[in-house]
């Protein structure tokens, strides 16, 4: 029962937060009078409703998509009078990953190739990847499975030039999801181990990482204290008198 309080107490208290997060952008939108400073804020708003997931009523999660689509139109047709290629991908990603939860492919692909286009124009390689791994996405609920392995090798050959493996294991993790729909279950397993030993690799390395950070090399300490020793040895005792 006390879990169940604290649960709800917790998801009151990120509804409001997150509610009152969006009127303080939405204030602050209404008082700027230059367009080109308006556009960041629609991005912001556009964030805020990007959380749909956390909401469990259903017309309520069709409003937050709806506003997402709307805020994200908004500040990509400012983005794209002032040729900010930027904030125009962002746009593009968001209209994309929204229209594609609700299941409206032709949108969420053509959204999502405009991002890759923009990416490609600018050799944006880590934004490459993650619109080809969002394409892939697509094209496997729609069931063009070869193209998407097409988009899916592409990635994985970037990432492994890249020299990321965090992004090596997410691009096996989208392989399993492609095996699984294509019935290829042995290598939909093989995909997943894949993805975690890279996981298991990187977080190791990491932890080895911080160790080496915050253990202090005790051979130097004691090194630089014996060093320390003989130099106040060889000091005479008039002069150490006199200091």
């Amino acid at each position: 029962m006390k879990k169940l309080l604290t649960l709800f107490t917790l998801l009151l208290i990120f509804t409001y937060a997150s509610a009152d997060n969006l009127d303080s952008l939405k204030l602050q939108l209404r008082s700027i009078t230059n367009d080109s400073l308006k556009a960041p804020f629609y991005v912001r708003i556009a964030a805020e409703y990007m959380h749909y997931d956390t909401v469990s009523n259903k017309v309520k999660k069709m409003v937050y998509q709806n506003e997402a689509i709307i805020n994200s139109y908004q500040g990509l047709r400012l983005f794209s009078r002032y040729s900010d290629t930027t904030g125009m991908r962002i746009c593009f990603d968001n209209l994309a990953h929204v229209y594609h939860d609700q299941k409206k492919y032709s949108q969420a692909k053509w959204y999502i190739l405009q991002s890759n286009n923009l990416s490609r124009m600018k050799n944006d390689v880590p934004n490459i990847i993650t619109s080809l791994i969002k394409l892939a996405a697509i094209k496997t609920d729609i069931k063009d499975f070869s193209l998407a392995m097409r988009d899916l090798n592409e990635a994985l050959a970037l990432s492994t030039a890249q020299k990321s493996a965090t992004t090596e294991a997410v691009v096996q993790k989208n392989y399993a999801k492609l095996y699984t729909k294509m019935n290829k279950k042995s290598k939909a397993v093989l995909s997943l181990k894949k993805s975690k030993k890279i996981t298991d690799s990187v977080r190791v390395s990491n932890t080895k990482s911080l160790a080496k950070v915050t253990i202090p090399d005790t051979s130097k300490v004691k090194k630089k204290l014996t060093v320390n020793k003989k130099v106040v040895k060889t000091i005479p005792t008039k002069k150490l008198a006199a200091i």
